[in-house]
């Protein structure tokens, strides 16, 4: 007799624990059967996480697996990396479990969709790489014929060509017979991308995994991997978890980007599972980024990644010129539109000159919060507390978190004033200015509000790329990667909107949407231009930026986050506590704080903030989050995620709570 030990597929923490059963001879590590569960043998399904021959609990009070499901398992480094997950970020097994698991079923009929059905797979035959091309290739490759595990940094310039260097990688992989992931921030860029691998290696060879893909689409990629049939994967961050085997190269294409960061549970980063799954397979981690994370960069000068730089535009075309507008010598003038003299000018001189321009804001809807002229609050979400943003198409308050839609209220909730104003601007407010002084020209938004699945996406980049559209107006998904040759001009409409974010990243993040947004204009045969527009002109991150200067904003940052004691030197770690009881919720996360403190932890440098509480009304009953922040030094980290873990098991078999575990989360506390 075997015995399985399983992850059971159940919504509560109290079970969260290797469950033993009783199985055949053919069970297997990452097997998903059907058992019975508790006391009603209610059917649920598990994982099998172990096979053992021997079991310590008596053999008469174990239960029986009672079937295996034939289109669905794990592999070995699945479930490996599954148990290092819960480890690593303090989260249950099915939480890990369900990463790589699809969401969706297999079609009735057992016909896949292909949703690369409709790719045409533009292939660019380039006979002559650059010579830092043919380098970086060089280098990629020697380590993926060695079969050693390798982790290279390329710090490429926008255009520089890093985009072919890693279908060369891919392309040296698959000669291997290993197979390839390809990570993207944003699901827009899959298109672009997805065309160019399609081309090279074909559809039969590419499969697509991304969150707008439809539930069944999902499994039949899913099915298509598992099968060994695709051999290259493309994505968005969750595609990290493709059921792959033999992985031998993962690359992630702007990896400074925060959308590798999960928000949602689990918590992870994308590159955390990628080097722990290239690990078991001795596999090549690729990082490309114009404009490295100070933590990459910071690990490439400790010797943790191999740097390549790539410091020319493929053809030799020159970056484009970038000058500074003060946009409170606009205010001088008696100019209070959101566009100085020095863009108007620009965008009428590009635009008549045939030629297309980007706008850039980084906050979507037409007003950034709504708030009280009299008593001054400001309307927040219930679930969330996270402020609401005008959407003056829909006349709602709109939360980009969770993504609830509120009436505008008559008069302030906090003090009945019926004083109400919208503050800031969004991408629905330049589109409407833009279309009104532009009216000659077709404008268009991009956004998440414009773009909410593949096909709009598509739609609106199809457009711009053929020329039709004139002018893109955009958030952050126009400065990512996208390649278009006749964008003359691309315009950051206010630099002050993520410097003004609560987050000690706020300076690198705009220095990077700066260059990434830069990057967008002259990769044609005409040098580009691009206009800054800022109330802080003097700011690091805006003057670096406009010189290119990355090494001299990387020496300036990386010294203020070492006296501040800020990753990459230690690891921020936020738990929350959440519950309908103020009082319960705010004392359990002051005990937790005080059990963290008299534990035998090495107390150099490491420090523990907090509690913190907000409040909101949900669904008509009161939530309230307390949370604590511990800046951990290096080594500390996982000895901290293990006693909050504990506390965490204490907390919710004895109270209602909930709590959250984040580690290095974005924004602030």
């Amino acid at each position: 007799m075997k015995y399985a030990k399983l992850v059971i597929e159940n919504k509560s923490r109290h079970t969260d624990r290797l469950y033993t059963y009783r199985c055949t001879d053919d069970t297997r590590i990452g097997q998903v059967v059907k058992l019975p569960f508790s006391k009603g043998n209610t059917e649920r399904r598990g994982f099998v996480f172990d096979v053992t021959n021997e079991c310590e609990i008596d053999d008469s009070k174990l239960k029986e697996i009672s079937s295996i499901e034939e289109d669905i398992s794990l592999t070995e480094e699945m479930v490996e990396t599954a148990v290092w997950m819960r480890q690593r970020y303090g989260i249950r097994y099915l939480d890990a479990v369900n990463c790589f698991i699809p969401r969706g079923k297999a079609a009735k009929n057992g016909k896949q969709k292909n949703p690369l059905s409709n790719a045409k797979g533009e292939h660019q035959d380039i006979d002559n790489l650059t010579e830092e091309q043919k380098a970086a290739c060089e280098e990629i490759n020697s380590a993926i014929d060695s079969g050693r595990q390798e982790n290279f940094l390329i710090k490429g310039v926008t255009g520089s060509g890093k985009t072919e260097v890693y279908m060369q990688a891919a392309a040296r992989t698959i000669s291997k017979g290993k197979t390839v992931i390809m990570l993207l921030p944003e699901i827009a860029l899959t298109k672009q991308i997805t065309e160019r691998f399609v081309g090279r290696f074909g559809k039969d060879s590419c499969a697509i995994l991304h969150s707008h893909l439809t539930g069944r689409e999902r499994f039949d990629e899913w099915s298509r991997v598992r099968s060994g049939e695709a051999k290259i994967v493309i994505g968005a961050r969750m595609a990290v978890f493709a059921p792959l085997e033999n992985i031998g190269l993962i690359v992630l294409d702007e990896e400074h980007e925060s959308t590798y960061k999960s928000d949602m549970t689990p918590k992870y980063e994308t590159v955390d599972i990628a080097f722990k799954r290239l690990m078991h397979y001795s596999g090549v981690l690729l990082l490309g980024s114009a404009t490295p994370s100070l933590v990459s960069y910071q690990r490439a000068k400790e010797g943790i990644y191999k740097l390549i730089e790539m410091n020319t535009r493929y053809n030799a075309i020159e970056l484009p010129d970038m000058s500074i507008v003060d946009m409170r010598q606009e205010l001088r003038k008696g100019n209070r539109s959101i566009f100085s003299d020095t863009l108007y000018q620009s965008m009428d001189e590009h635009l008549q000159n045939g030629e297309q321009v980007i706008l850039f804001l980084n906050r979507r809807g037409y007003s950034s919060s709504i708030s009280c002229k009299d008593c001054g609050n400001t309307l927040m979400c219930p679930d969330c507390g996270i402020s609401l943003t005008y959407h003056k198409r829909e006349n709602a308050a709109v939360c980009h978190y969770c993504g609830r839609h509120f009436d505008i209220p008559k008069e302030c909730p906090r003090c009945s004033s019926k004083f109400i104003k919208f503050i800031g601007v969004g991408t629905e407010q330049v589109e409407e200015f833009v279309k009104k002084e532009f009216k000659d020209y077709e404008t268009e938004r991009f956004d998440l509000d414009t773009a909410k699945n593949s096909r709009e996406i598509a739609a609106i980049l199809n457009r711009f790329a053929s020329g039709k559209t004139r002018i893109l107006v955009g958030t952050q998904l126009v400065a990512k990667g996208l390649d278009f040759r006749n964008v003359g001009l691309a315009c950051v409409v206010s630099a002050d909107t993520t410097l003004n974010i609560p987050d000690y990243r706020s300076a690198e993040r705009t220095f990077q949407l700066i260059t990434q947004v830069a990057g967008r204009a002259g990769r044609g045969l005409k040098k580009g231009e691009v206009i800054i527009q800022t109330y802080n002109p003097e700011n690091l991150a805006v003057t670096a930026a406009s010189r290119y200067d990355y090494e001299g904003f990387f020496a300036e940052e990386i010294s203020f986050r070492k006296l501040m004691k800020y990753p990459p030197f230690s690891d921020l770690i936020q738990v929350q506590f959440i519950g309908d009881n103020e009082l319960e919720t705010e004392s359990h996360a002051l005990e937790c704080k005080n059990y963290l403190s008299n534990k035998e932890i090495d107390k150099n440098g490491n420090e523990i903030f907090g509690p913190k509480g907000t409040h909101q009304i949900s669904k008509e009953r009161d939530v309230f989050r307390y949370s604590i922040l511990i800046k951990a030094s290096k080594g500390s980290r996982n000895k901290y995620i293990y006693y909050i873990s504990k506390y965490g098991e204490y907390v919710t078999s004895n109270t209602k709570l909930s709590f959250v575990i984040d580690v290095n989360p974005y924004g602030g506390f």
